[in-house]
């Protein structure tokens, strides 16, 4: 049951607007209380949302789903591209980090999810399985004395728009084996037809109420001035696209956490300006690489010492470790 002095809060977006959901999920964040867990529940229609640290001209066809109608969205969080339709619940729970509880928040889903005799399991770092395919993937957030914990359900998307507006790069299929990206995802509602976003919105409340406490519904003012200046940012074409420059050198490699592109832009044989684009889990450290490489002279050892400063200052990483470990392989 619930835990004692914990606050609980239920808030659920009535728009299917990616930019309006990502500006009240901040807002979410920005105002969660010491002894406060909240679960947001939202929905975004015909959407491509990428993660933070990801090249939108590589990581989707936005230009073929704007012509569609659809968004492009970018959320605060690292990991990889997904899409969103109607067919698909989000969830997020949000929390000061001292309450921050992977393995609590994760039984929410499950046991809700039981209710349709869904066996789900935990793979890996951000995914939920079943029968072997994905059907909801993860990703996390921390900031100051705040997180939160997002992710996707597929309920009842469409497939074909989705492996339409995807395009994972050839490493990443290389990497996972798999053929496409539809052979790998499935809904739940293969599973029972009796599965619908209604139902699992439904369960996923009790679920929250059983392992949390009674949960207190939430409406929240949609022209809340906070909120109005957050949609700007996330509907802004610098936000979702940002700085895409051409780059006099380019590395890219995929690791067991995720690929990275480093784009570098030189002058006189120094690092006039470095970019990072990776689908990291990790997107405050991917964040520290290009400022930790600017300035340095292009030369492997000169890089490596950089790279070495942010491991000190993370504590060390495995991140860092595969990137040394790469850029020593390297002719440079």
């Amino acid at each position: 049951m619930g835990e004692i002095n914990i606050k609980t809060k239920v808030v659920q977006s009535h728009s299917f607007d990616p930019w309006f959901n990502l500006a009240v999920e901040e807002y979410l964040l920005n105002h969660v209380q010491d002894r406060e867990v909240i679960l947001y529940l939202w929905q975004n229609d015909q959407t491509v949302v990428i993660g933070r640290n990801q090249n939108a001209w590589k990581e989707c066809a936005w230009e073929q789903l704007e012509k569609d109608g659809g968004k492009l969205a970018r959320r605060l969080s690292g990991g990889g591209a997904v899409f969103h339709d109607l067919g698909n619940l989000n969830f997020t729970f949000l929390t000061a980090k001292k309450h921050y509880d992977l393995e609590k928040q994760l039984a929410v889903i499950l046991h809700a999810l039981k209710k349709f005799g869904v066996q789900a399991e935990f793979s890996g770092r951000n995914d939920l399985i079943l029968e072997g395919r994905k059907f909801s993937g993860h990703a996390y957030y921390f900031h100051g004395s705040a997180a939160f914990h997002h992710g996707t359900i597929l309920i009842n998307t469409d497939m074909e728009k989705l492996t339409r507006y995807l395009k994972p790069s050839e490493k990443k299929i290389v990497s996972k084996g798999v053929d496409s990206v539809r052979s790998r995802v499935i809904n739940l509602s293969e599973v029972s037809s009796r599965i619908t976003v209604p139902e699992v919105r439904d369960s996923l409340r009790e679920s929250f109420a059983q392992i949390y406490g009674h949960a207190v519904e939430t409406v929240l003012d949609a022209n809340d001035p906070e909120i109005r200046k957050n949609y700007a940012k996330y509907a802004s074409w610098e936000w979702r696209f940002g700085q895409t420059p051409s780059f006099d050198l380019s590395l890219s490699e995929r690791f067991s956490w995720g690929e990275i592109e480093l784009g570098f832009r030189l002058q006189n044989g120094k690092i006039d300006s470095c970019t990072a684009y990776s689908d990291a889990m990790d997107e405050d450290l991917i964040g520290k690489i290009p400022e930790a490489l600017k300035g340095h002279v292009l030369q492997k050892d000169a890089l490596i010492t950089a790279l070495q400063s942010v491991a000190e200052e993370k504590k060390g990483t495995v991140i860092i470790d595969d990137l040394i470990r790469w850029l020593e392989s390297m002719e440079i």
